[in-house]
Order: structure tokens, then sequence, then C-alpha cells
């Protein structure tokens, strides 16, 4: 199954060599790194990734992985809740985006780096739907995972403004891949959409219109936070740590160096520089990547409490902040890449 999830990235791995951008030789990929290369797996939540998900793109092309004796490989799944993640996790060979509800279910994984703390999507709606009201008897979507999947959550807390529940809406399950098309096609009415496609959807359909924003309809919502088997932690605690560092370094990038990190972004998303530099110009403005930890506790324990009240996991289960996060780890990252910044107002 993992293999074939390899195979989604080759197309834009050709795209970035064919930019100049893929390091070739390997000393730049050794460069700073003093020890013995460390393989392993880094899962992308989506395929093809989103303009948010592309800091791992920017840590492998840019050498900041290898600068820490990393030899990643980047997968791509369907969702970061999909049974591909999942599995990918539990085998304890792939760093991926770790979920609260799955360590309420019994998952041996834990958070340690919040990559991006803040959701940075739009609730993009039909011309029809003015509030959430006329959301009822809608067609929502449920794209990367059907019920559970993060399209279907916030379609279930954009119903839940007007007092109602998912059995007032049809939900419809799709491919992270159909959530635009099927916007613009009708075949759905509502969707959660990441900075690129809302741009690219609204002008190719003026009629489309933003009903909200993820972050404010759901303010604490802890949007993602890579992690990996506690097996992993226990084993080889240092690795983790320079995982960490490398992605931090990642994200400052992003921040800092618009003009070398956009070709990574186009390549990687397959999407017109115009909607990758509104996305780019949208998130870094919002603070949506971290410039550190990406760790608020207030954050963590409020998904925790909103994820066990839906019923995604037992609520007498729920996991503490503690055994979701390992902020000590997150910490150590931090400091391994040079101590806490600031980046403009952005802190977390």
């Amino acid at each position: 199954m993992l293999t074939n999830l390899k195979g989604a990235v080759s197309g834009a791995v050709m795209a970035l060599s064919s930019l100049g951008i893929v390091t070739t030789t390997a000393a730049a990929q050794n460069a700073g790194c003093s020890g013995p290369m460390r393989k392993i797996n880094v899962g992308v939540s989506v395929s093809p990734p989103n303009v948010v998900h592309t800091a791992v793109y920017v840590a492998k092309e840019l050498g900041l992985f290898a600068k820490h004796c990393i030899d990643a490989n980047v997968i791509q799944f369907d969702g970061g809740s999909s049974p591909a993640a999942s599995v990918a996790l539990s085998q304890g060979n792939t760093f991926a985006t770790v979920n609260d509800y799955q360590i309420g279910r019994g998952m041996k994984v834990k958070q340690v780096w919040g990559m991006a703390p803040k959701a940075p999507q739009a609730y993009v709606v039909s011309e029809a739907i003015k509030t959430f009201a006329d959301l009822k008897g809608k067609r929502l979507s449920a794209a990367g995972g059907g019920v559970g999947s993060f399209n279907w959550r916030i379609g279930r807390e954009a119903l839940s403004k007007a007092g109602l529940t998912v059995d007032d809406a049809q939900f419809i399950s799709q491919g992270t891949a159909g959530r635009l098309p099927g916007l613009l096609a009708g075949q759905i009415d509502a969707v959660s959409l990441h900075p690129e496609d809302a741009f690219l959807a609204m002008k190719q359909k003026p009629g489309l219109r933003i009903l909200t924003q993820v972050a404010d309809l759901m303010p604490l919502y802890a949007f993602n936070a890579y992690g990996i088997s506690t097996e992993v932690i226990a084993r080889d605690r240092a690795f983790v740590v320079d995982f960490v560092a490398a992605m931090v370094e990642a994200n400052r990038t992003v921040y800092r160096d618009r003009d070398k990190v956009i070709p990574i972004m186009v390549a990687m998303t397959q999407k017109p520089r115009e909607a990758v530099e509104y996305a780019w110009e949208t998130m870094t403005r919002a603070c949506i990547w971290s410039v550190n930890e990406g760790f608020d506790p207030q954050r963590t324990q409020w998904t925790i409490d909103h994820d066990a009240a839906a019923g995604d996991m037992d609520p007498d289960r729920k996991p503490s902040v503690d055994q979701v996060f390992d902020k000590q780890i997150a910490a150590d990252g931090v400091a391994a890449a040079g101590g806490r910044v600031t980046i403009g107002a952005c802190a977390l």
C-alpha cells in the first residue's frame, strides 16, 4: 500500500528536477551532517499536497533534512486520518500527522511538533448558501476519508452553528484531489478548501463564496501536528529531535525566503503560481505555519475535548495533553534549530 503511494510523488520530483531544485551531489545532500544518514518516511496528508503541507518538501529539497543526517523519503496519503496513514504510523517507520483521537483510540503514537497549529482553509460554498442554516439538505464534502475526515468534521461544525446535525445534510465521500473539481462541477455545495484552491474556485466560478474561515469557525482547533510511534521515540529520541529541528528550519525558511520556496510549492502542488503566491501571502500573514514548537496546551486541550464530545473517541478514555504532545521533544528540536524566534507577528 505504501509502495503505491510513493509513485504519486514521482511526477512532482521530475518537475522539481526540471526547475533545477533537486539537490544533485552527495556533498550537497550531506552538508552539515557529521554522522551516518538515517532513512525514514515522512508522510504528507494530501496527494498532491496543498501549499501548507509543502514545508516537508522545503526541508528535503533545500537540504535541511540532510543537514541533520536524515534521508527522508516523502510519501503522500489521501487524508491524514486515512487507513494508509494510520498503518504507516503504527509500523513505526513514518513521521506523519498524528491526531488526538488516534491516541484516544489506543494507537501508540505521539505528536512531537506542530507544523500548522491554525487551520488555513476557507469553507467555500455555492451561490445559494448565504448562512449556516442554508446548509440544510445540501451536499457537503467528506473528502479524504469519509466520516471522521477533516472535511466531514468541518461540515459537522458548520451545521452545528445553525443547530443542525450531520443528518440534516448529505455528505459526499471523495478523494482529496476531488474537492475543487467537485465544487466547480456542482457535485458538492460546500467544501473546506485550502487558500490556493479557494482562490482558483472563486476565479473559475465567480458565484462561489467563502462562508467562513475555518480558523474563525474553530479558533482553537489544532490543525496539523507531526508525530511518530512511541516505540521510535523511546528507541531513538535524538533522531526525533533532529527531525523536529529540520522541520522548524523549513518553516522559518518558508517565512523568510519567499523566492526560494515558491518554486518548490508550485512544483509540488501542481497549482498555478498566482494561486500559490496568494496562499503563501494569506498563510504567512495569518501565522498559519509555526516558527517554534507549534504547541499551545489550550489549543490541544480544546481539540481533545471537542473530538471526545463529538464521539470520535470514548470520553472516558480521552488522553491528556501530555499524552498527545511531547512538548519537551518539540522544545529540544527548536533549541537544535537555534532557539525560539519571532517572525513578524508569528511566535507559536
